[in-house]
Protein backbone atom coordinates (compact mmCIF):
# COMPACT_ATOMS: atom_id res chain seq x y z
CA UNK A 1 0.00 0.00 0.00
CA UNK A 2 1.20 3.48 -1.01
CA UNK A 3 0.22 6.38 0.81
CA UNK A 4 -0.35 9.80 -1.07
CA UNK A 5 -0.48 12.75 1.23
CA UNK A 6 -2.42 15.85 -0.31
CA UNK A 7 -1.64 19.16 0.63
CA UNK A 8 -3.22 22.25 -1.05
CA UNK A 9 -4.61 25.55 -1.28
CA UNK A 10 -7.74 24.95 -3.39
CA UNK A 11 -10.01 24.48 -0.03
CA UNK A 12 -12.98 22.36 1.23
CA UNK A 13 -16.31 24.66 -0.06
CA UNK A 14 -15.56 23.44 -3.95
CA UNK A 15 -15.36 20.76 -6.35
CA UNK A 16 -11.26 20.89 -6.98
CA UNK A 17 -9.94 18.44 -3.90
CA UNK A 18 -12.51 16.29 -4.85
CA UNK A 19 -11.68 16.14 -8.83
CA UNK A 20 -8.51 15.99 -7.46
CA UNK A 21 -8.50 12.87 -5.70
CA UNK A 22 -11.27 10.90 -7.97
CA UNK A 23 -8.56 11.05 -10.87
CA UNK A 24 -6.07 9.63 -8.66
CA UNK A 25 -8.19 6.51 -7.50
CA UNK A 26 -9.44 6.26 -11.16
CA UNK A 27 -5.65 5.71 -12.61
CA UNK A 28 -3.95 4.19 -9.35
CA UNK A 29 -7.79 2.57 -7.12
CA UNK A 30 -5.33 1.16 -4.35
CA UNK A 31 -4.11 4.30 -3.54
CA UNK A 32 -4.21 5.19 -0.16
CA UNK A 33 -5.20 8.64 -0.01
CA UNK A 34 -4.58 11.16 3.56
CA UNK A 35 -5.52 14.78 3.18
CA UNK A 36 -3.14 16.84 5.69
CA UNK A 37 -4.78 20.30 4.60
CA UNK A 38 -6.59 21.97 1.61
CA UNK A 39 -6.75 25.35 3.42
CA UNK A 40 -3.06 26.63 2.91
CA UNK A 41 -3.25 29.79 2.30
CA UNK A 42 -3.87 31.08 -1.04
CA UNK A 43 -0.95 30.61 -3.15
CA UNK A 44 1.24 30.94 -0.15
CA UNK A 45 4.17 28.68 -0.94
CA UNK A 46 6.17 29.31 2.34
CA UNK A 47 2.72 28.30 4.26
CA UNK A 48 2.26 25.20 2.05
CA UNK A 49 6.29 24.19 3.00
CA UNK A 50 5.79 25.01 7.00
CA UNK A 51 3.09 22.02 6.54
CA UNK A 52 4.82 19.74 4.50
CA UNK A 53 7.82 19.87 6.31
CA UNK A 54 6.02 18.90 9.53
CA UNK A 55 4.34 16.10 8.05
CA UNK A 56 6.51 14.39 5.47
CA UNK A 57 8.77 12.12 7.66
CA UNK A 58 5.97 11.13 9.98
CA UNK A 59 5.01 8.54 7.03
CA UNK A 60 6.16 5.18 5.85
CA UNK A 61 9.28 5.50 3.51
CA UNK A 62 7.63 5.23 0.26
CA UNK A 63 4.95 7.49 0.39
CA UNK A 64 4.31 10.12 -2.01
CA UNK A 65 3.68 13.73 -1.31
CA UNK A 66 1.59 15.99 -3.38
CA UNK A 67 1.16 19.40 -2.56
CA UNK A 68 -1.02 21.66 -4.90
CA UNK A 69 -0.54 25.19 -3.44
CA UNK A 70 0.18 28.20 -5.70
CA UNK A 71 -0.91 26.64 -9.32
CA UNK A 72 -0.88 29.80 -11.47
CA UNK A 73 -0.84 27.95 -14.94
CA UNK A 74 1.42 30.43 -17.32
CA UNK A 75 3.76 29.77 -20.64
CA UNK A 76 6.28 27.12 -19.69
CA UNK A 77 4.76 26.69 -16.12
CA UNK A 78 5.86 22.98 -15.10
CA UNK A 79 5.77 21.02 -12.09
CA UNK A 80 8.52 18.90 -10.49
CA UNK A 81 9.27 15.68 -8.92
CA UNK A 82 11.69 15.28 -5.90
CA UNK A 83 13.17 12.39 -4.27
CA UNK A 84 14.44 12.95 -0.78
CA UNK A 85 15.38 9.69 2.07
CA UNK A 86 12.61 7.20 0.38
CA UNK A 87 10.06 9.74 -0.35
CA UNK A 88 8.72 11.50 -3.35
CA UNK A 89 7.20 14.68 -3.63
CA UNK A 90 5.13 16.32 -6.82
CA UNK A 91 4.54 20.33 -6.79
CA UNK A 92 4.47 23.16 -9.25
CA UNK A 93 8.11 24.62 -9.86
CA UNK A 94 7.20 27.84 -8.15
CA UNK A 95 9.57 27.67 -5.22
CA UNK A 96 7.97 25.52 -3.25
CA UNK A 97 10.71 22.22 -3.03
CA UNK A 98 13.34 24.89 -2.90
CA UNK A 99 12.39 26.17 0.40
CA UNK A 100 11.76 22.52 1.19
CA UNK A 101 14.68 21.17 0.51
CA UNK A 102 17.41 23.51 -0.30
CA UNK A 103 20.32 22.12 -2.80
CA UNK A 104 18.75 18.89 -3.85
CA UNK A 105 20.95 17.31 -6.15
CA UNK A 106 19.98 16.87 -9.70
CA UNK A 107 19.79 13.29 -9.80
CA UNK A 108 16.72 13.12 -7.17
CA UNK A 109 15.09 16.27 -9.37
CA UNK A 110 12.88 15.55 -12.39
CA UNK A 111 10.60 18.03 -14.56
CA UNK A 112 6.92 16.39 -14.79
CA UNK A 113 5.29 16.64 -18.40
CA UNK A 114 2.72 19.44 -17.95
CA UNK A 115 -0.18 20.41 -20.52
CA UNK A 116 -0.86 23.88 -19.43
CA UNK A 117 -3.32 24.14 -22.24
CA UNK A 118 -5.53 21.33 -20.31
CA UNK A 119 -7.82 23.07 -17.33
CA UNK A 120 -7.20 21.86 -13.68
CA UNK A 121 -3.74 20.43 -15.20
CA UNK A 122 -2.83 19.60 -12.00
CA UNK A 123 -5.08 17.22 -11.16
CA UNK A 124 -3.77 15.46 -14.65
CA UNK A 125 -0.03 16.04 -13.45
CA UNK A 126 -0.48 14.31 -10.13
CA UNK A 127 -2.71 11.66 -10.92
CA UNK A 128 0.01 10.58 -13.63
CA UNK A 129 2.89 10.84 -11.12
CA UNK A 130 1.14 8.97 -8.59
CA UNK A 131 0.27 5.87 -10.73
CA UNK A 132 4.19 6.06 -11.98
CA UNK A 133 5.22 5.72 -8.83
CA UNK A 134 3.04 3.18 -7.40
CA UNK A 135 3.73 0.88 -9.96
CA UNK A 136 7.33 0.75 -9.00
CA UNK A 137 8.33 2.50 -11.91
CA UNK A 138 11.98 4.28 -11.88
CA UNK A 139 11.92 7.73 -10.43
CA UNK A 140 14.23 8.65 -13.46
CA UNK A 141 11.67 8.07 -16.07
CA UNK A 142 8.79 10.13 -14.54
CA UNK A 143 10.41 13.13 -16.65
CA UNK A 144 13.80 14.34 -17.52
CA UNK A 145 16.00 16.16 -15.26
CA UNK A 146 15.56 20.26 -15.15
CA UNK A 147 18.30 22.68 -15.33
CA UNK A 148 17.60 24.93 -12.99
CA UNK A 149 14.11 24.98 -10.29
CA UNK A 150 12.92 28.29 -9.28
CA UNK A 151 14.42 29.41 -5.91
CA UNK A 152 12.71 31.34 -3.39
CA UNK A 153 15.37 32.40 -0.32
CA UNK A 154 13.25 31.88 2.81
CA UNK A 155 13.43 34.09 5.56
CA UNK A 156 16.81 32.86 8.10
CA UNK A 157 17.09 34.58 11.45
CA UNK A 158 19.91 37.15 12.07
CA UNK A 159 22.12 35.80 14.89
CA UNK A 160 24.79 37.72 16.74
CA UNK A 161 26.30 37.02 20.07
CA UNK A 162 24.26 37.87 21.93
CA UNK A 163 20.44 37.82 20.44
CA UNK A 164 18.78 36.04 17.72
CA UNK A 165 16.23 38.49 14.97
CA UNK A 166 13.70 36.01 14.10
CA UNK A 167 10.46 35.99 11.80
CA UNK A 168 6.87 35.34 12.04
CA UNK A 169 6.52 32.43 9.76
CA UNK A 170 3.08 30.64 10.58
CA UNK A 171 0.15 31.83 12.90
CA UNK A 172 -1.63 28.02 13.51
CA UNK A 173 -5.16 27.15 14.00
CA UNK A 174 -5.10 27.97 17.82
CA UNK A 175 -3.32 31.60 16.84
CA UNK A 176 0.01 30.74 18.25
CA UNK A 177 2.85 32.58 16.80
CA UNK A 178 5.54 30.50 15.09
CA UNK A 179 9.03 31.88 14.56
CA UNK A 180 11.82 30.67 12.92
CA UNK A 181 13.88 30.19 15.26
CA UNK A 182 14.69 26.33 15.85
CA UNK A 183 15.85 24.99 19.22
CA UNK A 184 19.34 23.96 18.08
CA UNK A 185 20.07 27.06 17.17
CA UNK A 186 18.44 28.71 20.86
CA UNK A 187 20.37 26.53 22.75
CA UNK A 188 23.68 26.97 20.69
CA UNK A 189 23.28 30.84 20.92
CA UNK A 190 22.31 30.90 24.22
CA UNK A 191 25.18 28.69 25.89
CA UNK A 192 23.45 28.45 29.46
CA UNK A 193 22.51 32.41 29.88
CA UNK A 194 19.11 33.66 30.29
CA UNK A 195 17.10 35.45 28.01
CA UNK A 196 14.65 38.30 27.27
CA UNK A 197 12.02 37.72 24.12
CA UNK A 198 11.14 40.53 22.80
CA UNK A 199 8.22 41.66 20.21
CA UNK A 200 6.18 44.28 19.42
CA UNK A 201 5.68 46.90 22.38
CA UNK A 202 4.41 43.61 24.57
CA UNK A 203 6.64 42.83 28.38
CA UNK A 204 9.06 40.49 27.53
CA UNK A 205 8.95 36.39 28.09
CA UNK A 206 11.67 35.39 30.29
CA UNK A 207 10.97 31.66 30.81
CA UNK A 208 10.76 28.93 28.24
CA UNK A 209 7.65 26.82 28.95
CA UNK A 210 7.43 23.15 28.55
CA UNK A 211 3.33 23.21 27.78
CA UNK A 212 0.67 25.67 27.61
CA UNK A 213 -0.38 24.75 30.81
CA UNK A 214 2.87 25.64 32.45
CA UNK A 215 1.41 29.47 32.67
CA UNK A 216 -1.96 30.48 34.14
CA UNK A 217 -5.42 30.84 32.19
CA UNK A 218 -4.58 34.09 29.58
CA UNK A 219 -1.17 34.73 30.50
CA UNK A 220 1.56 34.83 27.37
CA UNK A 221 4.37 32.08 27.08
CA UNK A 222 6.99 30.57 24.92
CA UNK A 223 7.97 27.33 24.59
CA UNK A 224 9.20 25.34 21.43
CA UNK A 225 6.77 23.24 19.42
CA UNK A 226 6.55 19.46 18.47
CA UNK A 227 8.49 20.63 15.25
CA UNK A 228 11.11 22.05 16.92
CA UNK A 229 10.15 25.92 16.15
CA UNK A 230 10.03 28.53 18.64
CA UNK A 231 6.05 29.38 19.45
CA UNK A 232 4.47 32.12 21.26
CA UNK A 233 1.17 31.18 22.77
CA UNK A 234 -1.79 32.15 25.25
CA UNK A 235 -2.61 29.75 27.80
CA UNK A 236 -6.70 28.92 26.36
CA UNK A 237 -6.30 32.37 24.36
CA UNK A 238 -5.33 33.37 20.93
CA UNK A 239 -1.94 35.37 21.01
CA UNK A 240 -1.43 36.23 17.86
CA UNK A 241 -4.48 38.64 17.94
CA UNK A 242 -4.15 39.41 21.51
CA UNK A 243 -0.12 40.45 21.24
CA UNK A 244 -0.58 42.15 17.35
CA UNK A 245 1.44 39.88 15.55
CA UNK A 246 1.35 38.76 12.01
CA UNK A 247 3.40 36.60 9.43
CA UNK A 248 6.70 38.66 9.06
CA UNK A 249 6.85 40.47 11.98
CA UNK A 250 10.22 40.63 13.72
CA UNK A 251 10.99 38.86 17.13
CA UNK A 252 14.13 39.33 19.21
CA UNK A 253 15.30 37.49 21.30
CA UNK A 254 18.45 38.88 23.63
CA UNK A 255 20.45 36.55 25.61
CA UNK A 256 21.72 38.73 28.94
CA UNK A 257 25.19 38.13 30.99
CA UNK A 258 24.60 36.75 33.89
Amino acid sequence: MKFVTLTTDFGNRDYYAGALKGAILQKSPDAKLVDITHEIKPYDIVHGAFVVANIWNEFPEGSIHLVGVNCVYQPEFRFVALRHHGHYFVAPDNGLLAILFPGTEQNNLRSVPTDTNVHFAVKHVFAAAVNHLIQGLPFDELGSPPSTIVERISLQPVILSDRIRGTVIHVDHFDNVVVNIRRELFDEIAGGRPFSLYFKRNDPITTLSGNYCDVATGEQLCLFNMAGFLEIAVNMGRAATLLGLKSDDTVEVVFNQE
